[in-house]
């Protein structure tokens, strides 16, 4: 094997695969990467069994061939590389990478030993605005279930053109909050769900925010075991959850007695104020809604004191009070994209809902803290 190419094409796909590649005691070559090399094209491929991504190289192949080399080693040296051009050569099992005066003779593995990366040949196409699905995902991450006690919870629910909507409705849920995107296609008709793996929706979401190109479409490929999605030179292939997803839809409330509507900047802020305040652990913050339109916003603390302060804004409806946890609620207001939002509820001990003003494709659930 023997390519060129630039120092900057060479660090992109590096860093596209990087976090995929991690060493296993049982399996060692998963902290490899696999270089591949055909008289046409080159790739990098990373794989821990589960996720696989395969990032094309822009490069001058002499010689085809293939080999696998430490991820951390090969792109931590080329980060460092001043030059512009890199030559890559396999000789006697090592792998010679050239840049100007600078030469390095890195140990690897066969390209043998490494697994082999499933091809998804059949299933349900579809395709959207990559943008479209970046902010989506960015929107309902931060509810994903942090552990595997239940692992359809630690993923993200795919719905394409059900009843419900006819589109693609992303959902996530911890059981403490929810998070719903429902997004447009351009392609694909056909009703699917399944549930992609936490891991595998981040990785789309950083090829997504990473990968530069003259594609603006992103194009998925789904069944009833793995999910692909192939974008501009990326490709990336995963498992998907066995299981039911749960019916979210059920504790979405149908009906409200108070509704308001706040600046997004200024209710960040504070939250953030109040949550210096608030009980370790419980990380509760409490509002109370005047129908006269001030909104209080307080929390206490054993160990750092009291906050309290006063909101003027639109409050319709009733007079109400609840109690929410800050972090859960911080994180769904950070991805409103919103100048203005509004916050929907019934009672101290029912769900509260949150939602960019006037767009009804994102909304975001905080369960209420028993008082």
């Amino acid at each position: 094997m023997k390519l060129s190419c630039t120092k900057d094409n060479l660090s992109q796909a590096l860093a596209l695969i990087g976090g995929i590649a991690n060493k296993s005691v049982n399996l060692p070559i998963l902290g490899n990467v696999l270089i591949k090399a055909d008289s046409q094209v080159a790739e990098i491929v990373a794989t821990n069994l589960e996720l696989a991504v395969v990032s094309k190289l822009r490069a001058k192949i002499d010689e085809p061939g293939s080999f696998t080399v430490p991820a951390r080693t090969l792109a931590d040296f080329v980060n460092l590389l001043a030059g512009e051009k890199v030559d890559i050569e396999l000789v006697d099992n090592e792998l010679v990478v050239t840049c100007g005066k600078a030469v390095t003779k890195i140990k690897g593995s066969p390209a043998d030993d490494f697994p082999v990366v499933p091809v998804v040949q059949d299933g349900q196409g579809y395709v959207l605005p990559a943008e479209d699905l970046k902010i989506g995902l960015n929107q309902v991450i931060p509810a994903l279930a942090r552990h595997d006690i239940r692992p359809e919870l630690a993923g993200v629910y795919f719905a394409f053109n059900t009843e419900y909507y006819k589109g693609l409705v992303l959902a996530a849920t911890d059981s403490y909050r929810l998070a719903e995107k429902k997004l447009a296609l351009s392609q694909g008709i056909e009703e699917f769900k399944t549930i992609v793996p936490g891991r595998t929706a981040q990785e789309i979401h950083h090829i997504l925010s990473s990968v530069v190109g003259d594609e603006k479409n992103i194009r998925l490929l789904i069944n009833e075991n793995q999910l692909a999605i192939n974008y501009n030179d990326v490709q990336l292939v995963s498992r998907l959850v066995e299981g039911k997803y749960p019916d979210y839809t059920q504790i979405i409330p149908k009906n409200f007695t108070t509704t308001v509507t706040f600046s997004t900047a200024q209710l960040i802020k504070e939250i953030k104020s109040a949550s210096l305040f608030s009980t370790t652990g419980v990380n509760g913050v409490a509002f109370k809604f005047n129908t006269s339109g001030v909104v209080s916003i307080n929390s206490t603390s054993t160990q750092t004191g009291e906050y309290q302060s006063e909101i003027s804004t639109d409050v319709s409806g009733q007079e109400n009070n609840i109690l929410l946890n800050h972090r859960y609620l911080l994180d769904g207001l950070g991805n409103m994209r919103s100048e203005a939002i509004v916050m929907k509820l019934t009672n101290a001990d029912s769900p509260c809902l949150v939602q960019p003003d006037k767009d009804d494709s994102y909304l975001y659930i905080v369960m209420p803290i028993r008082q």
